[in-house]
């Protein structure tokens, strides 16, 4: 289940072939999303913004993805960050704005740190940074992803929704009932596909505070504008870090989104939409 009208597209890369929707007309707008999600987490916000904006949602190879990338892909953040780069050379897109959410916000911040020219605005909507990259309540999965057949577990587990619901899962990221149906789309291929799960065990060995922390200090220096769209409640990503990454960014500013989790475009999508479009919407 994707939620977008129309086909997915391919674009191959270095890595492999990742697969994305290309929804609206506009200045392009590239969604990123957490490991082990898939571009759907996005498919309510990006409903609003299609008919204004580009917008292109892949699926990042972090383990909700359905086509597994090269045995010898680089997964690592730097790695995710050059493929998501090499997404946008795949598309002839030099410049584009970027909206990255949990794992996916700190990949944007990899981003803008290493290739800013390819970054024309920043949205970091509750995500990993600095020292909590991956967030220290979800660490179990570096765990699982380093212990033979660990991937396995942690996909069939999503099929109970008592397993997915608790703290340690979407209970933790989503304040408002999720579509049981996009739940099981995150772990389909997961399920089954071994290619996949290598890649979801890579992208997941892979997370280190060494890489946010890196770009935070370069990113003192990024110019651009950019939007922090922090949940006003969030445990796994306290408010604190979105105030911090506010402050650090020379051009950025802080919106406070109440009534929900880390999973902001499933809690509050018409909110995330309407400050996305008015922030990508003013003339630089």
């Amino acid at each position: 289940m994707s939620g977008y009208q129309g086909q997915q597209r391919e674009v191959t890369t270095s890595s492999g072939i990742i697969r994305y929707h290309d929804v609206g007309d506009g200045p392009p707008i590239v969604f990123v999303h957490a490991v082990l999600l898939n571009g759907t987490v996005w498919r309510k916000v990006v409903r609003l913004l299609a008919d204004r904006f580009r917008c292109l949602v892949p699926d990042w190879p972090m383990g909700g993805h359905a086509v597994a990338m090269d045995a010898d892909a680089d997964l690592s953040p730097p790695g995710l960050a050059r493929i998501i780069v090499e997404f946008l050379d795949g598309l002839g897109i030099e410049r584009a704005v970027f909206v990255g959410n949990d794992t996916g916000g700190a990949l944007c911040q990899l981003v803008a740190a290493e290739h800013p020219e390819r970054v024309d605005r920043l949205v970091l909507t509750t995500c990993d940074a600095y020292d909590n990259f991956p967030p220290r309540r979800f660490r179990y999965l570096q765990w699982a992803a380093r212990v033979p057949g660990g991937m396995k577990v942690v996909a069939e587990s999503t099929r109970f929704k008592l397993v997915w619901g608790s703290p340690l899962a979407f209970g933790a990221l989503a304040k408002h009932p999720l579509d049981p149906e996009v739940v099981d789309g995150y772990s389909r291929r997961l399920r089954v596909d071994r290619g996949v799960r290598r890649d979801a065990a890579k992208a997941l060995r892979g997370l280190s505070p060494r890489y946010t922390l890196a770009a935070a200090d370069t990113l003192r220096a990024f110019t651009r504008p950019a939007l922090v769209l922090w949940s006003a409640e969030d445990k796994v990503f306290p408010l604190r870090y979105g105030r911090r990454l506010a402050a650090d960014l020379p051009n950025a500013r802080l919106e406070v989104v109440e009534d929900a989790l880390t999973l902001v475009s499933e809690d509050q999508p018409e909110r995330v939409a309407q400050l996305i479009a008015d922030f990508v919407g003013v003339t630089a």
